[in-house]
């Protein structure tokens, strides 16, 4: 139960990290990372810009709850248990960005996220003893 809230959580603050980070940075306009001036321009911005800063702070939310959910579970079962967050980023884009999301889009990322989910209906956690730990078979 605990793996499954922490990882609702992440994939919540992943989606919206995400579209907070690319609401601040698309309000600073295009950066061409090859120009060291302009990418130390874009980072003092994205420092002061509160969208930026709660993209941030939401996506380490996600980081710490990745974590958490790594020491409990297989990683072949938490990273597709977060394919969800493709649909919600997509849809959140379109509401506060407001994206237009073309039906090829859309069918992609619901491929994306049924593939995953087919991977993800394989929950183990830990199968493999640890070291130094003895199997019970």
């Amino acid at each position: 139960m605990k793996t499954a809230v922490v990882l609702t959580v992440a994939v919540l603050a992943n989606s919206l990290g995400t579209v907070c980070l690319s609401k601040g940075m698309k309000q600073f306009g295009d950066v061409d990372g090859l120009r060291g001036g302009e990418l130390v321009q874009a980072v003092f911005y994205g420092v002061a810009n509160p969208w930026v800063l709660v993209g941030v702070v939401l996506l380490a939310v996600f980081l710490a709850c990745y974590m958490a959910a790594l020491s409990w579970a297989d990683l072949s079962f938490v990273l597709p248990a977060t394919a969800p967050g493709y649909i919600l980023t997509v849809f959140f884009s379109s509401i506060f960005l407001s994206e237009t999301i073309s039906p090829v889009r859309w069918a992609g990322t619901l491929l994306i996220v049924a593939g995953a989910w087919l991977v993800a209906r394989t929950y183990s956690s830990r199968t493999a003893p640890e070291p130094g730990e003895r199997s019970v078979d």
